[in-house]
């Protein structure tokens, strides 16, 4: 464990370990000429980019936690959208397709655009707020007198 991460509790420490091995793998696989050099800068770059928002979302939230972190260069939205937004139009903090957070863009070589894969429960709730119409809100309670009342209908006649 390195000293600069003592700071953290056992859950970024993990992530940030994590990363590391990730860091490791690719080094490796370079090394014995299993990938392109292209490939080799861009991943180490996306690893360097999910660090570097790993430890700024740290520390802003003085939380041990995080979510799961997604980076993507410009040329891969297709990736996590099937319609993919224009990169200069995200904002922080914004939700896109019920399913990502944009946490922001990082530069690491290239830059990557950081999302944060939102966990089921929040997904639940952005669903459930979209789905409720102005419609179903504007739905005429009954009066006092019409609650007692049994509905009537006219009976279908078979021909």
């Amino acid at each position: 464990m390195q000293d600069r991460e003592r700071e953290f509790g056992p859950v970024v420490r993990a992530y940030l370990g994590y990363l590391r091995n990730e860091q490791e793998v690719v080094d490796d696989r370079v090394s014995r000429r299993e990938i392109s050099q292209v490939y080799y800068k861009r991943n180490s770059s996306r690893i360097r980019a999910l660090r570097e928002m790993a430890l700024r979302l740290a520390r802003q939230t003085n939380n041990d936690y995080l979510p799961e972190l997604e980076a993507i260069a410009r040329d891969e939205f297709g990736l996590l959208f099937q319609k993919p937004p224009r990169p200069e139009l995200l904002r922080s903090g914004e939700i896109l397709q019920n399913t990502f957070r944009f946490m922001g863009a990082v530069r690491s070589t290239e830059v990557f655009y950081v999302f944060a894969r939102l966990d089921p429960y929040e997904q639940a709730e952005l669903m459930e707020k979209t789905s409720e119409k102005p419609a179903k809100l504007s739905t005429p309670t009954p009066s006092s007198d019409q609650v007692d009342k049994p509905a009537s209908r006219q009976r279908r006649t078979m021909p």
